[in-house]
């Protein structure tokens, strides 16, 4: 394996790929690489938000993130059609992703589900064909992020300039690396293949309800940062049900863990350290290869961001409800939907045998 491509690996890779050695110099080495690996994607993604935020204003940080971490997977994953199609499937993400979340925050509670539906029923359609690629976690991802730090007048025209910046680099970057790829799937069959009898649909259509109707109930009850409440629904929301099941096993417990360790970090280390915990999850991360770990690591910019809102204690407590009441609603919606949407489709059926013989 070649330098450059011990760096593609993720964290379970590496750390396979290590392992994999009996020698403790190889071991050695190889772990300073993976080290450099993680130094390195902290020190472009640091770049990468310092400079959008240089150009398109502070407050759209979290549009440069969006932007950034669309760049960072679809560089590598492709949406199962013709590279040219893909390309205007990727400006047209972008598109939803400009209108989507102000949309949903100008409405009441009941039309912003109904918006919140149809563009995460649009991200799941256009952006996740292969689900094992996880595109559309992305996706929903940049649209909460984008809905949970709104912004109004002229910030909100930087935020779209920026958004149409970072739709040309995708696209640009999506092209470039997946031109020479063959398919003969178009835009056109993304639509054609929408199937209710699919499991590949059945789950499009869970994801986009449960997300949807999560942050419609967490609206009802005005809970502050209901992003996160949707976050953590996504998080555990995937095509398996064994996945699911220790992805919620692990999404609170890894939350309590990771506000432990920020109390921890935020009582040790000087008041000026706040501002670098967004870079200690990162590493934290980046050197974790289970979802608990990852999970803990992940609340250190999240708690970094809400603590001069909310003060210390409300925002670890959010941070710590809002992810158990995500998670346990994820997994009780799918136990109630499954069964549900298995009786709508005997109905369909029956109901279209009936029409066929008559």
């Amino acid at each position: 394996m070649t330098f450059y491509e011990e760096l593609q690996l993720n964290q379970a890779g590496s750390k396979s790929y290590i392992s994999s050695f009996k020698n403790s110099r190889d071991k050695w080495k190889h772990t300073g690489i993976y080290l450099f690996k993680i130094l390195l994607n902290i020190a472009f993604c640091t770049a990468f938000i310092a400079v959008y935020s240089m150009l398109f204003g502070a407050e759209n940080s979290v549009a440069g993130l969006a932007v950034l971490l669309c760049v960072m997977v679809f560089r590598s994953a492709d949406l199962g059609i013709r590279a040219s199609h893909g390309t205007c499937n990727i400006l047209i993400v972008f598109a939803l992703l400009a209108a989507g979340p102000k949309l949903s925050n100008m409405l009441p509670a009941g039309w912003a589900f109904c918006i919140n539906a149809i563009f995460i029923m649009l991200f799941m359609v256009l952006g996740c064909h292969n689900v094992i690629m996880f595109n559309h976690s992305t996706l929903v991802l940049a649209y909460l992020l984008l809905q949970g730090y709104d912004v109004t007048g002229e910030a909100f025209e930087r935020r779209l300039a920026g958004l149409f910046a970072g739709a040309v680099m995708t696209a640009a970057v999506y092209y470039r690396n997946h031109r020479k790829k063959v398919y003969k799937r178009t835009f056109k069959s993304i639509f054609q293949e929408f199937d209710l009898s699919s499991a590949r649909t059945q789950w499009q259509l869970r994801f986009t309800l449960t997300i949807s109707s999560a942050l419609f109930l967490a609206s009802l009850l005005h809970l502050p940062k209901t992003m996160w409440i949707g976050i953590a629904a996504m998080s555990v929301c995937v095509p398996f049900r064994k996945d699911m099941a220790e992805r919620t096993k692990y999404r609170a417990p890894g939350n309590i863990l990771g506000s432990i360790l920020f109390l921890a970090a935020y009582f040790l280390l000087p008041e000026s350290a706040l501002s670098y915990m967004g870079i200690m999850g990162g590493i934290g991360t980046g050197l974790s290869a289970s979802y608990g770990w990852q999970t803990a690591f992940n609340a250190f910019s999240s708690l970094a961001l809400a603590v001069p809102v909310f003060g210390l204690p409300f925002a670890v407590f959010l941070r710590i409800f809002h992810n158990l009441f995500g998670s346990l609603y994820a997994w009780l919606f799918e136990r109630l939907f499954q069964p549900a949407l298995s009786a709508l489709i005997s109905v369909m059926d029956a109901v279209s045998n009936k029409l066929q013989t008559t």
